[in-house]
């Protein structure tokens, strides 16, 4: 933990990230993308287009649409002044849907897709062509019904509703699983190879559509192995969904006197539940980041410290058993395709290419970080020997996990003059995310428009996106959702879902997309507004970037819009201008006000740790105690002690999720050759538009 100084001595620009705020995104590529990515509802590695006929699969998408026919902050308008509000070519979807609706839309998707396959599988090899691309239709299509439909687990406050969805979700990864296997289609997925390369058609393909011919699927294993191959994915796809599905009901508390609240700001405090035991009176405090976060970093109290670090690191201790089982059945995995290791399947298609590149890449970064990292602990461990004495607390000479945020907070204090408090102060959630949303507007030449329609909650903000001068429906780009705030079983961190893709329709026409951001910004107290620190500040510019690289991406295929870049590209476009602007001077005026007195604010630690466990249980050949491995590695690479072994792993949801570290390296580059000048021109965020965000070939080749 105490290397975080080190990596803003070597890269200034970087913030500190809290490490619970990393979700949904993909690693180096170790733990990679949870099994969904590649056994369900994301059937992008599974069913590779590119063969002949059947396009009636969109009738049942038309139905769904038909089902879905398809606090407020005020946004800054971009709205010509001379124009009327446009009506989007494609209505928004509407969120009322029942338990069993999602089971049954869900089980009709799932059959209506293996009709497709049925037909594709049937074809004589003397039929097996480019034309109509049925299967990436098929694809497309069953992704724009199921998507949502899978959603409803993150986000719907209806226990029903949010079962039905998951169960919805086993469904569609078995079927995953099912549709992998399928030795007649991967047999005319190549018969359709052949037929384009012999035929010179290839010479004649966009790269884009040569791209989705390259990723048809190489199954050619033998039916025994298939068969054991089919039931091991099987087995893990459920078991992340239970991993996933216990991160997001998860709602423990741990409970604090008043006076073992000592330090806690007194606004904090009274967020909490308050309630009598016995005599005592108790404060609950939930595992939530606004909650717990204050305890870390300014309860007095060692002893108070300990105890919810323990607690929040053993909050999840339900999915050790869990992880044990997905990490065998990943081995078995690799083995029966004849990988060396996990890590190697799934680093084979990105960038680093193998689990040796992720190993040599991570001792490197170590390497050259823990001399530095060695200096910062000595520096606030004498601020820890110091305080212990003045207030005559035992010193141990020893500087432990819990200790870490408390010092580093102390430290920044009193030798920035930095009080995180008062800073936040400055970041009203009123003020800050309309601000944010407004910068984006003018950086990349959009608009956002408030809606009215359906949603999951009446928390959320719903907005059509358009070109900054659109004057028709030609200018529309898609739809944006907010949901930004905690409530009971909701995804507990924050991320964002591209539940439509934009992609080009068999008419020419375009088909839009719809992007969702989930987050937890703290709530209004009875003291204060809500207010937001700066890292909420840091980590809601990023998932903005996500909405956009969602958003303005203009790729031909589904398959490859937005997000769905080389996989260990996915987090260099959000980097590269978080990165560059929430550390900026014009940024920092434009988006903080004091919440009092409206005046504005003016004034990097690679989580090594967590890459680290993360290559080394998808590289071992053999299973071991994994809560002894992560105390172990968090020991030796943090510089921190913990006393009492936690399953901190339970709560790692990027073991099932992913990390993105090597991301870092390419958004540092992007900022430094390209936007560090003048991050918020125009001019340069239609580079960033043209060549990150719109293609298809993001992570392939980076030329700006």
């Amino acid at each position: 933990m105490v290397l975080h100084r080190a990596i803003q001595r070597l890269h200034p620009k970087w913030p500190r990230r809290n490490m619970l705020q990393w979700r949904g995104v993909i690693a180096v590529g170790v733990a990679a993308a949870s099994f969904r990515s590649i056994t369900t509802g994301n059937f992008r590695q599974l069913v590779t287009p590119g063969i002949s006929l059947w396009t009636g699969y969109t009738s049942i998408a038309n139905a769904f649409s038909k089902r879905l026919s398809f606090s407020t902050f005020t946004i800054p308008s971009q709205t010509p002044s001379t124009t009327m509000p446009i009506v989007p070519p494609q209505p928004p979807p509407e969120w009322t849907h029942t338990p069993d609706d999602v089971t049954r839309l869900t089980k009709e998707a799932i059959d209506t897709h293996r009709t497709v396959e049925d037909t594709v599988g049937a074809l004589p090899a003397s039929e097996c062509t480019y034309e109509s691309l049925a299967l990436e239709t098929a694809e497309t299509d069953f992704e724009a019904v199921t998507e949502p439909l899978s959603f409803y687990q993150n986000v719907s406050p209806s226990k029903e509703l949010r079962d039905a969805s998951t169960a919805a979700d086993g469904l569609m990864r078995d079927y995953g699983v099912e549709s992998s296997m399928r030795i007649d289609v991967y047999e005319a997925k190549l018969n359709a190879e052949k037929a384009i390369k012999k035929s010179g058609l290839w010479e004649k393909l966009s790269s884009e559509e040569q791209r989705l011919i390259d990723k048809m699927a190489r199954l050619g294993l033998p039916e025994a192995e298939r068969d054991t191959l089919k039931a091991l994915q099987k087995e893990l796809s459920q078991v992340c969904l239970e991993f996933d599905k216990n991160f997001n009901e998860e709602n423990g508390v741990i409970s604090f006197t008043k006076e073992e609240l000592d330090g806690v700001p007194a606004d904090v405090i009274s967020g909490y539940k308050k309630r009598e035991e016995g005599s005592e009176e108790l404060y609950d405090v939930t595992y939530k980041t606004p909650d717990i976060f204050p305890v870390f970093k300014f309860a007095t109290r060692p002893e108070t410290r300990q105890r919810a670090y323990e607690g929040h690191e053993s909050r999840l201790a339900i999915n050790v058993p869990l992880a044990e089982k997905f990490l065998g059945f990943r081995r078995e995995i690799a083995k029966v395709l004849k990988y060396p290791t996990w890590a190697d399947y799934r680093t084979e298609p990105k960038m680093v290419k193998t689990g040796k590149g992720v190993v040599d890449f991570l001792d490197d970064l170590q390497n050259k970080l823990t001399p530095v990292g060695i200096k910062d602990r000595e520096t606030l461990l004498a601020l820890k020997k110091k305080e212990h004495e003045e207030r005559g607390i035992p010193f141990d000479g020893e500087f432990y996990i819990w200790d870490y945020r408390y010092y580093d907070r102390k430290y920044i204090e009193t030798s920035l003059e930095l009080d995180d408090m008062l800073v936040k102060e400055y970041f009203p959630v009123s003020v800050v995310v309309p601000a944010i949303m407004d910068i984006y507007q003018k950086m990349l030449s959009v608009r956002f428009e408030k809606m009215d329609g359906t949603v999951w909650h009446p928390e959320i903000q719903q907005f059509s996106v358009w070109e900054k001068d659109a004057t028709d429906e030609s200018g529309f780009v898609g739809y944006c959702y907010l949901d930004l705030f905690p409530r009971e079983s909701k995804y507990s961190h924050a991320a964002v879902w591209p539940l439509l893709s934009g992609y080009t329709k068999a008419d020419g026409k375009r088909s839009y997309p719809l992007t969702a951001m989930v987050a937890n910004l703290a709530k209004a107290t009875p003291d204060k507004p809500a207010l937001m620190r700066h890292d909420d500040v840091v980590t809601f510019f990023h998932e903005m970037g996500h909405v956009f690289h969602g958003l303005l991406s203009q790729t031909k295929f589904s398959k490859f819009h937005g997000t769905k870049v080389a996989r260990d590209f996915v987090e260099a476009s959000p980097f590269s201008f978080l990165t560059a602007t929430c550390w900026e001077r014009e940024v920092l005026e434009k988006m903080s006000s004091h919440y009092k007195t409206q005046v504005n604010l003016y004034s990097a630690f690679i989580k090594v740790f967590f890459a680290k466990f993360d290559i080394k249980v998808h590289t071992d050949q053999e299973s071991e105690d994994y809560t002894l491995l992560w105390n172990k590695l968090r020991e030796e690479i943090s510089l921190v002690k913990s006393e009492k072994p936690c399953p901190g792993h339970g709560s790692f949801g990027h073991i099932s999720g992913g990390l993105y570290t090597y991301s870092l390296v390419f958004a540092s580059d992007m900022y430094a050759t390209v936007f560090k000048g003048d991050p918020l021109d125009p001019a340069r965020g239609k580079l960033y538009r043209d060549k990150i965000l719109k293609l298809a070939e993001a992570g392939r080749s980076l030329t700006l």
